[in-house]
């Protein structure tokens, strides 16, 4: 039998810049990866002042297509991918919906699920965290959870800031109380960053009078490292 992972993502392109590599690496192992998208992530460009051109709506539906590209490059099959379709920002508003999905997913006993830590900077995040180790406490059973991190919450995001990049690490899995492992994802780092480039809508502007895009690149270097850092949930 295939090892079978889930990876959580609150927003379309969380999934490549938290665990890219390790996807990539898991796929080339044999293993069975499917990826759960929580939000549409609509309003990334509302945040940089593009409202309209495209619109939210049409931005969703891009953004959906980037992630199926995304996927595609990493060798999982779109119907390995699931879209809640839960509008950006609005996940614990949906909370009885997302968490029977979620389950239902889970069902499946995966041996791995990644979601992004509790700590995030972003309320999908958090939610995504919370709502997702719920449904593991309620089905009983015990996968290996590995928690990504994208964006932390103030001060957490000044500490994130130390070096050397392990010392930051130290830091953080003391605070969160959590096992730090390193993925090396060296080898597999290219077919990363051909999956992340599939997100044109976030990392280049997409419109003559967009100022910058949706993320810097000062923030995406961040996670084209050759490891991968998860930290490792000791209980649920």
């Amino acid at each position: 039998m295939k090892d079978c992972a889930v990876i959580f993502a609150p927003h379309p392109d969380d999934e490549i810049l938290g665990c890219g590599g390790t996807m990539a690496k898991k796929v080339r192992e044999g293993c069975d990866i499917s990826v759960v998208f929580m939000t549409d992530g609509r309003y990334s460009l509302m945040e940089i002042g593009v409202h309209s051109n495209p619109s939210p709506v049409e931005l969703k539906e891009i953004r959906k297509l980037e992630a199926k590209r995304a996927a595609k490059v990493l060798g999982i099959e779109e119907e390995k991918l699931f879209f809640f379709d839960i509008e950006d920002g609005s996940l614990q508003k949906n909370e009885k919906f997302v968490r029977e999905k979620i389950t239902e997913i889970l069902s499946g006993f995966p041996k791995e699920v990644y979601i992004p830590q509790e700590k995030e900077f972003h309320v999908d995040h958090r939610v995504t965290n919370w709502l997702v180790k719920s449904a593991i406490k309620e089905l009983n059973f015990r996968p290996i959870v590995f928690n990504y991190a994208i964006a932390w919450l103030y001060p957490l995001n000044l500490l994130a800031r130390v070096r050397p990049r392990f010392l930051q690490g130290t830091i953080m899995s003391r605070l969160l109380k959590k096992d730090m492992v390193c993925v090396d994802v060296a080898d597999f780092l290219p077919l990363k960053k051909a999956a992340l480039e599939e997100y044109k809508s976030q990392l280049q502007p997409i419109r003559d009078t967009q100022k910058r895009a949706a993320l810097k690149n000062s923030f995406v270097k961040r996670f084209l490292q050759n490891e991968e850092r998860f930290f490792v949930e000791r209980e649920i």
